[in-house]
């Protein structure tokens, strides 16, 4: 079933006290999920074990509703779930047990909709969480709140306590979040309240270079946090990065769109896992990876898509560490916590190695497995077809499965083998005390690399398991309940995600990798420049700028200049065209008579070690006019549920901003139309949909489209991207073409 987007209300009015109600008429469509708010504010209790919410739903089919309160912090509380048949109308009282929440924020009541032919509302609800104040609370503070140190020096920082309720009381200090070859002391280690304690963190001069948030925890009748952000420099390890969740996240939606385009799912034998395919590849390849797309020809479901395989230039070949989380879903949905969640928290950790591009000690590979809700099957190809001194070199494989879980544990497989020992270690430097992943033991791809004899290690927060009493009291959520309440249903949606758990499995996976792979010396890095940045030059002669280079990091090393983007008839010189970073070279551009009229980005190029580029641009005067227009005649055949093929349109001399109403003529010859996507391809990247599998079993395209490219440059290379995303049918592009100034 396809995704519903979920309505949300604007928020209802913040009410004082520990109860409210929300009397805001919500309409509940078919097959869609809805929200109706409360925000309570000024609530000086604890939410009680005996919290109240009486409900008021008019539908005509009751048995098709899930119904659940969602506290502020994201934990959900079933209420109804299909129950009651063809009953009508939900007008009931619920007794939940909320004394694991905070009282004040914005609580929700959802209701899912889960089939077709009947709608309703959300009538009335209202929230009455009850509860004592507590007898005793506190408050802790740190000042300053953040410090800079140079490694293997100290910083200083006063933890500060206060009585907010009740009596006094004494708490103990401790702090987690430290860089490795950190240390942190308190004088004295536990206060009463009321009272400061000095915090000392010392470093040594291993430690890498960054800045980390440390959380300082005073641990009482209740725990409280505050957060000191610790700034080294000049440290000689590593500096490992942290991940933006948010890039992740938006990873997810592209996901979530992706099966809502394609059936509602993205099953390894599916256009929505294959839309996904070209995602990842895409992502990677633009990123400067080595990608290769792996078919399983053995073992794996009729029609399953490939794997995708990734390796990062550098390091010894000899000793590889595989990062792999499976890409396929379940037919029931979109699969986001499994495993778009791994999946994601993979492609933005691989992203971030190729932009940061550090000196790399050992082989990074990543891996995004196919076929693997049928049997593991992808990963068991794989492992099949390396020869025994591939096996061999590959010293440490991790898997990353449903790692965003709501209600969700820390897990981590073999969690007391040698593999295992980064994960463990940054999920220990935030005092979460993960355990082994029980549940999860041989049920993902990590087990076809354990039963081959290649180590293994991951990451999971748990699927349809109960988290037990003492699970929640150290971790929080709710006992009694599923770590993922939508595991393998179709609300695994984006909805079904926790933020906490992803961000905290995300940078664990950076830190295991950084820590498994990267060299601890800084790797030699340059910059380049242009100056000036600009030149007009009249057809016939020609025009000079300086390339300036700098070492940035590392030794000095010898860099290649190179130059492209140069319009027909021009030619670029460099003297030396070999430099030593910091020092310069002069690029000469010389023209003909023949040059187009027109502006040009000319690409410069430094190769070294790695590369780096600066763009001129150069304005040709009193040639030929430029042409805003092309066509590309060639043929080019499109396979059958294959990959998008390009077909390129080099546009060169331009003068012009493209339109808002710029065409495109397309001809293509195919008998089931319905089977195509078409884009248009920036020389940017950008893509801009010109036909979405619409026209069901007519045959062949020949039809001219209106496209707004205004924000658009208008010279480089456009593609026209066609991809066959069925079976059964194959064709040709014929011609097409490009008119930017019509």
């Amino acid at each position: 079933m396809v995704a519903a987007a979920v309505f949300v209300p604007a928020s209802a009015t913040a009410q004082a006290g520990c109860s409210g109600t929300n009397d805001g008429d919500v309409s509940i469509g078919d097959n869609t999920t809805v929200e109706s708010p409360i925000t309570i504010t000024g609530c000086p209790s604890a939410p009680s074990a005996t919290s109240t919410v009486p409900v008021k739903i008019a539908h005509t089919y009751i048995g098709d509703l899930a119904v659940t309160l969602v506290a502020p912090d994201g934990s959900t509380y079933p209420l109804h779930n299909r129950s009651g048949g063809s009953a009508d109308n939900i007008d009931q009282t619920y007794t939940v047990n909320l004394s694991g929440e905070t009282s004040n924020g914005t609580w929700k009541l959802r209701v899912n909709d889960n089939a077709v032919n009947d709608v309703g509302r959300i009538d009335t609800w209202s929230l009455n969480l009850g509860g004592s104040t507590p007898a005793n609370d506190f408050s802790v503070a740190v000042s300053p709140a953040s410090g800079s140190v140079a490694a293997g020096s100290a910083a200083t920082t006063t933890v500060q306590t206060q009585t907010t309720a009740g009596q006094a009381q004494t708490v103990q200090l401790t702090a987690t979040g430290l860089p490795s070859g950190a240390t942190a002391s308190f004088s004295p280690a536990s206060v009463t309240t009321g009272a400061s304690s000095t915090l000392t963190i010392s470093t040594t001069s291993s430690v890498s270079s960054g800045t980390y948030p440390v959380t300082v925890r005073a641990t009482g009748s209740t725990a409280k946090t505050a957060t000191y952000t610790l700034t080294v420099t000049g440290g000689t390890g590593p500096q490992i990065p942290d991940i933006d969740i948010a890039a992740v996240k938006q990873h997810l939606t592209q996901f979530s769109t992706i099966a809502s385009q394609n059936g509602g799912n993205r099953r390894s034998t599916t256009a929505g896992y294959r839309a996904s395919v070209t995602y990842v590849k895409d992502k990677l390849a633009a990123a400067g990876f080595t990608v290769s797309e792996q078919a399983c020809t053995s073992g794996c479901s009729t029609g399953a898509g490939p794997n995708v395989i990734a390796e990062w230039p550098g390091g010894n070949a000899n000793n590889v560490y595989m990062f792999g989380a499976h890409l396929d879903s379940v037919s029931a949905g979109a699969g986001i916590n499994d495993n778009a969640s791994g999946s994601g928290a993979l492609l933005e950790t691989a992203l971030v190695l190729a932009r940061t591009s550090p000196a790399m000690l050992n082989k990074v590979r990543f891996a995004w497995w196919t076929d693997e809700e049928q049997g593991l099957n992808g990963s068991r190809f794989y492992v099949s077809q390396l020869p025994s001194t591939e096996r061999t070199k590959i010293k440490t494989y991790f898997n990353f499965d449903m790692v965003g879980s709501t209600n969700g544990g820390y897990f981590i497989n073999n969690i007391t083998s040698a593999q295992s020992a980064h994960m463990k270690a940054y999920w220990d430097s935030l005092g979460l005390q993960p355990e082994e992943n029980t549940e999860g033991r041989n049920r993902s791809d990590d087990a076809s690399f354990t039963n081959a004899g290649i180590p293994a290690s991951g990451y999971a927060m748990g699927a349809s398991a109960t988290k037990t009493s003492a699970q929640a009291t150290k971790w929080g959520g709710t006992a009694g309940r599923a770590f993922d309440p939508c595991y393998h249903q179709s609300c695994d949606t984006t909805a079904n995600i926790s933020d906490t758990h992803l961000n905290r499995a995300v940078d664990g996976i950076a830190y295991t990798l950084w820590k498994s792979a990267v060299g601890s010396a800084p790797s030699a890095d340059f910059s380049v420049a242009v100056s000036p940045s600009s030149g007009s030059v009249a057809a016939g002669s020609s025009v000079s700028a300086t390339i300036s280079t700098q070492t940035v990091s590392g030794s000095a090393q010898s860099v290649q200049l190179t130059a492209s983007g140069l319009p027909s008839g021009a030619t670029a010189s460099f003297t030396p065209a070999s430099v030593t970073t910091g020092s310069s070279s002069t690029l000469t551009i010389s023209t003909t008579a023949s040059v187009a009229s027109g502006t040009y980005p000319v690409t410069i190029t430094a190769t070294g070690t790695g590369t780096r580029t600066a763009t001129y641009s150069l304005t040709v005067t009193g040639g030929p006019g430029g042409s805003c227009s092309g066509t590309n005649g060639t043929d080019l055949a499109i396979p059958d549920a294959g990959a998008a093929v390009d077909s390129d349109l080099v546009v060169s001399g331009c003068p012009a901003t493209p339109s808002a109403s710029a065409t495109v003529a397309v001809r293509i010859v195919h008998p089931y139309v319905g089977d195509l996507t078409v884009s248009l391809v920036a020389p940017d990247g950008t893509a801009f949909a010109l036909h979405n599998r619409s026209g069901g079993s007519a045959d062949n395209v020949d039809r001219s489209y209106t496209v707004n490219l205004s924000g658009e440059a208008a010279n480089g290379t456009w593609k026209l991207r066609v991809r066959d995303v069925a079976s059964s049918d194959v064709g040709t592009l014929d011609t097409w073409s490009l008119n930017l100034t019509p």
